[in-house]
């Protein structure tokens, strides 16, 4: 069976939605909660498989603060790591040597890119963009708006509550 056969059999064996645009390259959907979705890039190479999973855009605020957050992660995580591109978006990227692809390994991976997207997702805002969700919360809250996708940083808003500067590194 090759690296494509066993990805696509396990991808439909497990009701991940995902699409092929082309041979050897698959765009996977994963369901979260606290990030509605983490899409992520299966690509079979010559003598690997890529895995390329989007996370967030590039923080407003406390990049240093953001960074060594991810880094401090990338040694707790399996089969991934966090990157930077360019322009400082945030992505996991893992490779896997193709006699490694296995229904096994995918699951593994593909739950650490969702584990780590996931989970980490609300730290990342907010380090990352605390000003902009102060900011968001007020707006809402002056024009009687629902702030129920935003309870989560609630703290943020408190006073002497929520982030500061190396409270979340630090431990």
């Amino acid at each position: 069976m090759t690296a494509s056969n066993i990805i696509e059999s396990s991808l439909d064996a497990s009701g991940i939605e995902y699409t092929s645009p082309a041979a050897g390259r698959y765009f996977v959907t994963l369901p979260g909660t606290k990030k509605l979705q983490t899409n992520c890039w299966l690509i079979v190479r010559e003598h690997s498989l890529a895995v390329e999973a989007f996370v967030c855009r590039r923080p407003d605020e406390a990049h240093e603060d953001v960074y060594r957050f991810l880094l401090r992660r990338n040694a707790k995580l399996y089969g991934v790591h966090y990157t930077i591109d360019r322009v400082g978006d945030i992505y996991l990227v893992g490779r896997l040597g193709l006699g490694a692809v296995s229904d096994e390994e995918l699951d593994k991976v593909l739950g650490q890119v969702l584990e780590a997207a996931d989970g980490d997702f609300n730290a990342i805002l907010e380090i990352g963009f605390a000003t902009s969700i102060k900011r968001e919360w007020d707006w809402r809250v002056s024009r009687g708006e629902s702030l129920a996708n935003l309870q989560a940083f609630k703290h943020l808003v408190e006073p002497g509550q929520g982030y500061e500067p190396g409270s979340l590194t630090d431990s």
